[in-house]
């Protein structure tokens, strides 16, 4: 941030300039310089807006296909509903669990997935996990 706000302040600039120019930056004041933090790239940025959502999908086969890395289209079909909707596009595979709560035997199978997707998504997957049977396709 220093050395930010001493180029901001040029090379005849005082130190107390330097160090004003510093502290607009932080403060985000008028007229002050957006210094990037390298150690928070774009890459980070949106890997924070990422979590993990654990998914339970209707056909437990179909989970014993897929491996870390997959990419998948999470689809949800509403018991008496006109028309399945797709709840998640291009979602990650992180982890489909191996032990044996993975499949739980309740009659009509099912199987935990776990999936990388934005915040929005987890809390969509969520609602539609509660009231529907979810599906998955391989993207």
């Amino acid at each position: 941030m220093t050395a930010a706000a001493l180029a901001t302040a040029g090379a005849g600039g005082s130190v107390r300039a330097a160090a004003d120019a510093g502290a607009r930056a932080e403060s985000g004041a008028p007229g002050a310089v957006a210094v990037a933090n390298p150690s928070q790239s774009s890459r980070a940025q949106r890997a924070a807006k990422m979590v993990s959502a654990p998914v339970r999908i209707a056909d437990g086969a179909t989970v014993r296909l897929l491996r870390r890395g997959d990419r998948v289209d999470v689809i949800a079909a509403a018991e008496g509903a006109p028309e399945a909707r797709v709840v998640a596009s291009g979602a990650r595979v992180i982890e489909v669990p191996r032990t044996r709560e993975t499949v739980v035997d309740t009659g009509d199978g099912g199987a935990l997935l776990v999936l990388s997707v934005p915040r929005a998504t987890a809390t969509e997957l969520a609602a539609a996990g509660a009231t529907s049977r979810l599906a998955v396709t391989l993207c």
